[in-house]
């Protein structure tokens, strides 16, 4: 039987390498879209040793029309889109806003753009909790306001969701889509053969805390310790981010199904929110591994707290994390032991 074909911009990326292996192993076949500007190719190594296949790769900007143009050429037959390229870190993009709205903004226009030239109906948008801004009230549900953004980077999100729901809203259109806002996805495949690749310094919490682990980095360096939360650090919901890659594909069935709305909005987080001091006190119960911290100044862009209610997404998309935030630090020690090694 073939296998029904889906693309996915950003495949080689944290959150795209992953979904690449939970949609072929759900019966898909992935195909990927990356520039490499923000991941490496040892990626998509790492996706074929674990699928023990081949994986289609075209390495082209999906910001570029006729590059991809010549990849729905090519392929032929796509389904729909997993859509995750764009730049992702909050502090960089308070420093570089032309940037991220070229790049985050310019690329999905083209992807539209290039799917209504090919007549191919399916979006999966990687959004993102951002959009609430500095919530009032917690958890957030999908009916919680969209605040300000606090970052250029939550405003690209804001700005393509509304982007796609006036596409999909449009009296011609054959585009139909499922927006997955979600949280702070951690951890690695559990064969370590993939996971968090940061180039550089990393902005994320939790690959700084095991290079910190690993003696990489002197030190973690907590942002504030003054915020309005129990203990004055960060507030965040930690997804494993293998949860987060099987929502996506339970996201495309849906579409493919034709159940729901032309247009549909979804969290996808543990419904728990866990302080950054919590994180570090639970990846030294998983590991055994004591950390070297420090309390430094708030971050520009940072929100106090915020973690979902994902009684929607378990209602309606029938979508539930399952594991703990203990053993996604774990898989995200074990892969990084494997990356020192």
């Amino acid at each position: 039987m073939e296998r029904t074909k889906i693309l996915v911009t950003g495949g080689a990326g944290y959150i795209g390498s992953h979904a690449v292996v939970e949609l072929y192993e759900a019966g898909f076949q992935p195909v990927i879209v990356d520039d490499f500007s923000n991941s490496q190719e040892s990626s998509v190594r790492g996706i074929e040793a674990i699928l023990g296949v081949r994986v289609a790769c075209h390495h082209i900007d999906c910001g570029d029309a006729e590059a991809l143009r010549a990849v729905f050429a090519e392929e032929g037959s796509l389904r729909g889109v997993i859509h995750f390229a764009a730049f992702k870190a909050v502090g960089e993009s308070v420093q570089k806003p032309l940037a991220y709205y070229q790049n985050n903004v310019g690329s999905l226009l083209t992807l539209l753009t290039v799917m209504q030239e090919f007549g191919v109906p399916h979006l999966v948008f990687s959004s993102s909790c951002t959009v609430y801004g500095v919530p009032d009230v917690l958890p957030v549900t999908e009916l919680t306001p969209r605040k300000p953004a606090n970052s250029p980077y939550g405003n690209t999100k804001k700005i393509c969701e509304d982007i796609i729901t006036d596409v999909v809203h449009a009296p011609a259109s054959t585009v139909r889509a499922i927006l997955l806002r979600y949280f702070n996805p951690i951890g690695a495949h559990a064969s370590a053969k993939i996971g968090e690749l940061p180039l550089g310094v990393p902005q994320n919490l939790v690959p700084f805390v095991t290079q910190t682990a690993a003696g990489i980095r002197e030190k973690l360096t907590i942002y504030g310790n003054t915020y309005d939360t129990p203990d004055g650090t960060n507030v965040r919901d930690y997804v494993h981010v293998v949860d987060l890659a099987k929502a996506h594909v339970t996201a495309v069935q849906r579409l493919l199904d034709g159940t729901g709305e032309a247009v549909e909005t979804f969290n996808v987080g543990t419904g728990r929110g866990n302080s950054v001091l919590e994180v570090v006190q639970a990846f030294e119960r998983a590991t055994g591994v004591k950390l070297n911290y420090v309390i430094g100044p708030p971050r520009a862009g940072d929100v106090p707290a915020i973690y979902a209610d994902v009684t929607k997404s378990v209602q309606e998309l029938g979508f539930q994390t399952t594991t703990s935030l203990e053993d996604s630090l774990a898989s995200a020690w074990k892969w990084q032991l494997t990356l020192s090694e």
